[in-house]
Parts: C-alpha cells; sequence; structure tokens
C-alpha cells in the first residue's frame, strides 16, 4: 500500500470517527430552561437549610428555657406575670396574618393586584399589631421591676421571646420590600419565589409561636 492510500484510508476513517470533543461540547451545554430550574431548586433547598437551622436555633432557646423556668430567684414567676387575655389576643393577631399571608400568596399566583396588596396590607397590620402588644408587655414587665436581669427565668423568657419578636421585626421589613418588588417588577418567576419564601418564613414564625404559646405562657400559668 503506498503512502498515498494509507493517508486516504486515514481520512476515511477519521470521517466516520466520533468527534469525542463535539461530543463533549454538546453535553456541557445546558438544555432549554436549565439554568431557570437549577436557580429555582437551589434557592428553594437554600431557603429550607436556613429555615432548619433556624428552628434549631430557637430549639436551643426553648431548651434553655424549660432548664431555667423554675430560677426565679425569689422574684415572680410566670403565674404573677403573665396576662392570657393580652396573650391570646396577640396570638389571633399573629395567626389570622398567617391566613392573609396565604391570600396575598394565591393574589400573586394568580396576577391580581388587589387582592395581593390588600392580604398583604392586613398581614403588615396584624403583624404590627402582634409587636406593639408584645413590646407593651415588655414595657409593663420591666416597670414592675421584672426585666431580663432580674432572674434567670427572666433571662431565658426575654430571650426567646425576644428573639421571635425580632424575627417578625425582620419578616415585616421584608413584606414591605416584596410589596415594593411587585410593584416594580411585576409577578416574574424569580419575584414569585421570593413571596413564596416569604410566606414560608412567616408561617414558620406562627409555627414557632404556637410553641411559645404554649409552653412558655399556658405552662407557666397553670405552674
Amino acid at each position: 500500500m503506498s503512502a498515498f492510500e494509507a493517508a486516504g484510508g486515514r481520512d476515511e476513517f477519521n470521517r466516520f470517527r466520533p468527534d469525542r470533543h463535539a461530543w463533549e461540547r454538546s453535553y456541557a451545554e445546558p438544555l432549554p430552561g436549565r439554568d431557570q430550574v437549577s436557580k429555582r431548586i437551589l434557592v428553594g433547598y437554600g431557603f429550607w437549610i436556613y429555615l432548619l437551622s433556624d428552628i434549631i436555633m430557637f430549639s436551643a432557646f426553648f431548651a434553655t428555657y424549660a432548664v431555667l423556668v423554675g430560677a426565679t430567684a425569689g422574684g415572680p414567676s410566670g403565674r404573677d406575670l403573665f396576662d392570657l387575655h393580652k396573650v391570646a389576643i396577640e396570638t389571633a393577631c399573629l395567626l389570622l396574618s398567617s391566613f392573609t399571608c396565604g391570600l396575598a400568596s394565591i393574589g400573586a399566583r394568580t396576577n391580581c393586584g388587589s387582592w395581593f396588596y390588600g392580604a398583604m396590607t392586613a398581614t403588615f397590620l396584624l403583624g404590627a399589631a402582634f409587636l406593639f402588644i408584645e413590646i407593651n408587655e415588655f414595657g409593663s414587665m420591666i416597670a414592675e421591676g421584672a426585666g431580663p436581669t432580674r432572674s434567670a427565668f427572666l433571662s431565658s423568657f426575654f430571650a426567646l421571646v425576644g428573639l421571635h419578636g425580632l424575627h417578625v421585626t425582620v419578616g415585616l421589613l421584608w413584606l414591605l420590600t416584596m410589596m415594593a418588588q411587585v410593584f416594580a417588577k411585576g409577578y416574574r418567576a424569580d419575584v414569585l419565589r421570593h413571596v413564596l419564601c416569604f410566606g414560608l418564613f412567616w408561617h414558620t414564625l406562627d409555627i414557632i409561636w404556637v410553641g411559645i404559646f404554649t409552653t412558655v405562657y399556658l405552662m407557666g400559668v397553670a405552674q
């Protein structure tokens, strides 16, 4: 076989040989919509990890309160301090805000501006009422000499309930940001993801408050 025939044979073989590099390039190219799906999944998983870490942090505060609930140092206990009537109103405000938050999510999904803005406004007002009652409770206790430095029980109480109140405050600021985002950008896919994350955050705060209401207030008055 001559050199020209051998070269022609190699060219014919290479023509039918699969291009490994071209296959790798085509495999590495993202499919249509792949970037968007990956971003949605990453945002979802990342936010769930945040919520779980937040729940773990609250669990530590719950455990601390459970250990120190009897350490009153001769000072007032929950039976002496807690007003269940005010706490019941406070709880009703927060639970009702969870319902209105769900309505806001439905309004965002259906692109209904009046429904979304009305429900978000109601959620903000109910959350603000919850904070007002809680701050008023803290102020009354401190005025009576039952501040966080009075005993280990009160330190753990103010830490646990105050931490939840801080989260509610952040949630209200986030709520205003979401209303501004929808007003400026409309009901885009990324904005709807943010609305969904806010709803999960707000509902989680409601669940945590049910635990606080039960373990701190109801059990505290019953002791």
